[in-house]
């Protein structure tokens, strides 16, 4: 057993622990990263880049065969190849991973391939001081390192509902997805969260038949009802159809797929499918790592966590998916710049989850950050909102793609925007206009009095905010 000291061991490579490791290596530490698996994570490897790939291709392949008639072409018998896709996505995801290989190398970072657990030091349990991660190595053996200080970054793996049998060939999650080449004639998907609703998108651009099932009663339970109102209107244009309010109750397999017995609004019914994929949410990957015997809490698996990203241990870090406060890359990626620069001394500011954008990748996008106008009120705040509809944007017209609305909401007296929501295309790329915003402390009217340039999609923000506390140009 070799044993080596490092200013920072951190754990897991995805989209908060490598960034984590370049940040530390950057600002002169020492730092070591111990993966399992994969650079890059779920997000690189099985997550958010192939999905959007597939959810690219998926674009394409509706313009090919539904938008002709609007953009007056005609295309005969036109082949679609969905194995063809997920190569491509497999590709992308390929080139990213090799990307951040070459950051490691690039950074000095020293990367350990293993499973890591945390052993207590000689300190007292809890109470800090340089700890020992022993990690079993791939290849065989064990290396052992010493850390002044550990960031976790885990992750988190698909959660399953009690009594389901994922078998990745009938009853999948989203990794067995997207590792899948073949087109599945039919699917039920569980859960109307992004990543049910962005599998829904893809299959069905290609011809598959989409059923999704959610338990809630909407769509993207999360998001303002105004918004799943709307996205849900373009699922039913797409012949997907979406049974809210009702609950699973079994999956079992038939001799041609599955038969998933569901309950709700008009009491059992019975969805017969070649596939089903569940996705309802994630849990976090805390088991193994030796938590309990240093003295990290955690709160059913979710590590407790500051706003600085610290663990009830001073010394030991907790960010991303495995943290649970919003299981996104692009927040683990934030918070693992807060927890190295808290770690460096210098000076931060805490975590605030309002600030994180989120995003959904369907066909309209939807885009949002902080309060939705019903929890603004729920939380007794005096707000002013306002919406702008793309239908009146000339870019979108243009583009074909007009549906949805840009939503603003202010408070009263300050004129500060605690939340956005877009519903539309490219919604995504929008958002992040009001969200520096919000951060720089703008008002609707200074947003409103910032020239944008013209037709572009970024004027419905700026006619949204004229709404405010006035009126927009143009709508009545």
């Amino acid at each position: 057993m070799t044993e080596s000291i490092y200013d920072i061991v951190v754990i897991g490579a995805g989209p908060g622990g490598y960034v984590a490791a370049i940040r530390a290596a950057q600002l002169g530490l020492k730092v070591a990263l111990v993966e399992r698996e994969h650079l890059g994570g779920v997000c690189l490897n099985w997550g958010c880049i192939p999905t959007k790939a597939l959810l690219r291709n998926a674009e394409v392949a509706r313009l090919v065969t539904e938008g002709g008639k609007e953009f007056g072409f005609s295309a005969e018998a036109v082949t679609l190849d969905y194995g063809a896709a997920v190569d491509r996505s497999r590709k992308i995801s390929a080139r990213l991973v090799k990307g951040v290989e070459a950051l490691m190398k690039g950074n000095h970072i020293d990367v350990i391939w293993g499973v890591a657990k945390l052993r207590q030091g000689e300190g007292e349990k809890g109470k800090g001081g340089d700890l020992p991660v022993e990690v079993t190595l791939n290849e065989g053996g064990t290396q052992r390192v010493m850390a002044k200080n550990v960031i976790l970054a885990t992750g988190a793996h698909a959660a399953v509902i009690p009594g389901v049998v994922v078998d990745g060939e009938r009853v999948l999650v989203a990794r067995d997805a997207l590792a899948r080449r073949a087109l599945p004639k039919s699917a039920v998907i569980i859960g109307a969260g992004p990543i049910g609703l962005e599998f829904a998108t893809v299959w069905n651009s290609y011809g598959c038949d989409v059923t999704v099932v959610e338990m809630m009663d909407q769509i993207l339970p999360s998001e303002d009802p105004e918004v799943a109102n709307e996205l849900g209107r373009a699922l039913r244009r797409m012949k997907i159809k979406a049974l809210t309010s009702t609950r699973l109750e079994s999956i079992t397999n038939t001799e041609n797929g599955v038969s998933v017995r569901v309950t709700g609004p008009k009491g059992e019914q019975t969805l017969e499918a070649e596939i089903a994929l569940c996705a309802t949410g994630v849990r976090p990957n805390s088991d193994g790592l030796g938590l309990e015997e240093v003295g990290v809490e955690t709160n059913r698996g979710w590590v407790k966590v500051d706003d600085f990203m610290r663990t009830t241990v001073p010394n030991i870090y907790a960010i991303g998916d495995l943290n649970g406060l919003l299981p996104l890359a692009h927040v683990a990626s934030a918070q693992a710049l807060l927890a190295v620069e808290t770690i460096a001394g210098h000076k931060t500011k805490p975590f605030n989850v309002g600030q994180m954008p989120r995003g959904t990748y369907t066909s309209p996008q939807v885009a949002s950050f902080g309060l939705s106008e019903a929890k603004a009120k729920e939380q007794g705040r005096q707000v002013r909102v306002s919406k702008f509809p793309f239908l009146a944007n000339g870019k979108a017209l243009g583009l074909g793609e007009n549906a949805g609305f840009v939503k603003i909401v202010a408070e009263e007296a300050s004129g500060e925007i605690v939340g956005a929501v877009i519903v539309g295309p490219e919604a995504t790329e929008l958002l992040p206009e009001l969200v520096l915003a919000h951060v720089a402390e703008l008002t609707p009217d200074e947003i409103a009095r910032t020239v944008h340039a013209h037709p572009t999609l970024n004027e419905a923000l700026m006619e949204a905010a004229h709404g405010v506390f006035g009126k927009p140009i143009h709508t009545i």
